[in-house]
């Protein structure tokens, strides 16, 4: 299918995550994401806790100098930042220096996870960072996972009803939805105003057991929309029109393509992917 083929959903816009191409400093996330024609970047600001480079901002002021500077060349958007997890050693107030750096460059948006099996202590934690980043202007976005403790939609969601701060969002990575085996019907129940973005990708389909295998995928092993096992197209179809962040780690195809070859091929395979799933201007607007 040739680019003038493509039918794209009208105003249909797309977040580079920091996740898919994990190894680059922000700086040349946000030119490769100009590049390689995203609307927005998400960068990954703090990376407490996780595997792979420090992209803090906060803590390195020439990493944010270089960093603005590519904003203002490129004029890219900053859409969303990463990754404020809810966890026992960590004081969600310990974000409070990457949250003023996301809204000094822009982020409207924070991603959060929790990993705490103290429900209560969660609970508490995850409305504390809720009305940290309220002062900065942020929503808070809550993603379950297979290796946190919140593991299911019907977790977070418990979570969220029982939070209930107004700026407490459920952000859905598609990978995550497959693993847990959520059913499309269920979406239609939650609120709409829920909604900021999605986190899109496919993955193999068979759903493995053992821990490593499950990090490996999340981690460096997801495929190009249409090219994996489950169905992204049936979970986007029953979600509102809203910003779709690219998450696909791939290993396999930064070694082939390098960075800036997978982030394009990342967006390419995803307008192609919609377009054959026949989602027109009209149902974009629904």
């Amino acid at each position: 299918m040739t680019a003038a083929a493509i039918v794209e959903p009208q105003g249909q816009q797309y977040s580079l995550g920091h996740l898919t191409i994990i190894d680059t400093p922000t700086p040349e996330l946000v030119r490769i994401a100009a590049r390689t024609g995203y609307d927005f970047v998400s960068p990954r600001l703090i990376c407490d806790g996780l595997p792979g480079m420090d992209h803090s901002l906060a803590r390195n002021p020439a990493s944010l100098r270089a960093t603005k500077a590519a904003l203002a060349q490129t004029g890219l958007p900053v859409h969303d930042i990463e990754l404020a997890r809810i966890a026992d050693d960590v004081d969600p107030g310990s974000y409070e220096p990457e949250l003023a750096v996301g809204a000094e460059i822009g982020a409207r948006h924070v991603l959060s996870s929790i990993w705490s099996a103290d429900h209560g202590y969660s609970v508490d934690a995850f409305g504390r960072l809720c009305r940290l980043a309220a002062q900065y202007g942020l929503t808070v976005n809550l993603e379950w996972l297979a290796l946190a403790t919140v593991t299911t939609m019907a977790d977070a969601v418990a979570v969220l009803r029982e939070v209930d701060e107004p700026n407490a969002r459920l952000m859905i990575d598609l990978h995550h939805f497959h693993r847990s085996q959520e059913r499309v019907a269920d979406l239609a129940g939650l609120p709409r105003e829920w909604f900021e973005f999605v986190q899109i990708c496919d993955a193999p389909g068979p759903i493995p057991s053992e821990r490593d295998e499950m990090a490996r995928i999340i981690r460096e092993g997801r495929s190009y929309l249409g090219e994996g096992g489950t169905d992204p197209g049936a979970v986007l179809a029953a979600l509102p029109p809203m910003v779709y962040s690219v998450e696909i780690p791939s290993a396999d195809d930064v070694a082939a393509r390098g960075a800036e070859g997978h982030a394009r091929r990342c967006l390419e395979t995803a307008r192609a992917y919609l377009a054959r799933q026949g989602r027109t201007e009209r149902e974009a607007t629904r």
